[in-house]
């Protein structure tokens, strides 16, 4: 899949302390300028890292809204006894031998249809959720919302503390699955969840809450889409329990997506101006998916060629970024957003008039892949067979 991105003259500015900051803060005058993005490779460009570009006052927007986070937020997490574990999907290992086995074996029946590229998919999917302590790791250096004792009471510590703690479920359940099918190469893929923990991931938030909140509100909405889609091709694959087991992952990302999009929604009203060059800022950079270091110590375009056989079976398309973009749009109003400063209504237009660029500039790259002809390549993960891309 192409990703589109744009390079930004500069970055966020920050704003004076309000007299009131559960009201409209007032921002610095800055100069932004907006470039109309370009198509680039689908790994995340390389970029100067940027640290700490918050306005350390600002940090008390997130204190006053403690009290909002937790009558708002932390009641979209669920208590963990009424929650699905992956034990509910999988074949009992407390049975007899003979009946597990059995269990095991009408697994391996129902996924032996599935073609290959179906599981490049969701390997790719199950190496992304299992590299959760990154993303775990990745909030906690968000200034005023970090956990800064890891047991902190402060309702942002425990959101993240809770959302990683559910988020673990789904790592642990699509490995356990496709470890019981017998269609992949666990030892490749376990490498590749080691290699992509160490290696991190680079987002571009900056430790800014801000774009940090931005980023988790598109990256959730993502992968609502990216496992829906994989639901769906299990299903239509002869594997109805599979179907559930991404269906009902699915179902978490839109809950955490929700929480996600309503902290971007607080900051639009609380920080309109402030809230909306956050958004620009995030889009011109690129929402860069959370896997883009993956590596299995062979293939150095490993991301690059997962991302392409996604977008050829439509698990995640650049016609679902541009989709995810004019959702976000939509649910928080963008278009209708008052209250801006100049540079803030400069960064709304950039950011309303974005989706149509970004279908086109795709439809672009998708003529030079025709003119390129068909590719393929070799994944590790199943035993190096090769792909269509």
């Amino acid at each position: 899949m192409q990703a589109l991105i744009a390079v930004p003259t500069q970055r966020l500015p920050g704003t004076p302390r309000g007299r009131n900051l559960t009201r409209r803060l007032r921002p610095l005058r800055t100069s932004l300028t907006f470039r109309q993005p370009t198509v680039s490779s689908v790994a995340a460009p390389a970029r100067p890292q940027v640290t700490h570009s918050m306005a350390p006052e600002k940090v008390e927007v997130f204190k006053s809204l403690e009290g909002w986070a937790s009558q708002s937020v932390l009641p979209l997490l669920k208590p963990v006894e009424e929650l699905w574990q992956p034990q509910d999907f999988l074949p009992d290992p407390a049975l007899p031998f003979d009946a597990f086995s059995e269990q095991v074996r009408k697994l391996r029946d129902r996924t032996a249809e599935l073609p290959d590229e179906y599981f490049v998919v969701l390997v790719g999917d199950m190496i992304t959720e299992d590299a959760l302590p990154t993303y775990q790791t990745m909030i906690n250096t968000l200034d005023g919302v970090r956990d800064e004792t890891g047991a902190s009471a402060n309702p942002w510590a425990k959101w993240t503390r809770s959302w990683t703690a559910e988020e673990n479920r789904h790592g642990d359940l699509l490995r356990t699955y496709l470890y019981l099918s017998g269609r992949v190469d666990m030892l490749m893929i376990e490498k590749t969840v080691q290699y992509l923990i160490s290696a991190g991931m680079d987002p571009g938030t900056e430790n800014n809450p801000y774009l940090g909140f931005v980023y988790t509100s598109f990256q959730e909405r993502a992968t609502f889409v990216s496992h829906g889609n994989t639901a769906r091709l299990a299903k239509d694959g002869g594997d109805p329990i599979l179907a559930r087991i991404c269906g009902t992952i699915a179902a978490d990302e839109k809950r955490h997506e929700n929480a996600y999009s309503r902290i971007v929604e607080k900051l639009l009203e609380v920080d309109p101006t402030g809230a909306m060059l956050a958004i620009a800022d995030m889009m011109r950079k690129k929402i860069t998916m959370p896997a883009h270091l993956m590596y299995d110590g062979r293939d150095p375009r490993l991301f690059e060629h997962f991302s392409a056989v996604a977008q050829r079976m439509g698990v995640y398309t650049a016609d679902d970024y541009a989709d995810i973009l004019e959702f976000l749009i939509g649910r928080w109003r963008l278009e209708k957003l008052e209250g801006l400063t100049g540079e803030g209504r400069r960064a709304q237009d950039f950011v309303c008039g974005l989706a149509p660029r970004i279908r086109k500039l795709q439809e672009r790259a998708d003529e030079r892949a025709r003119k390129m002809g068909p590719q393929s390549a070799s994944f590790s993960w199943i035993f190096n067979k090769e792909v269509a891309l």
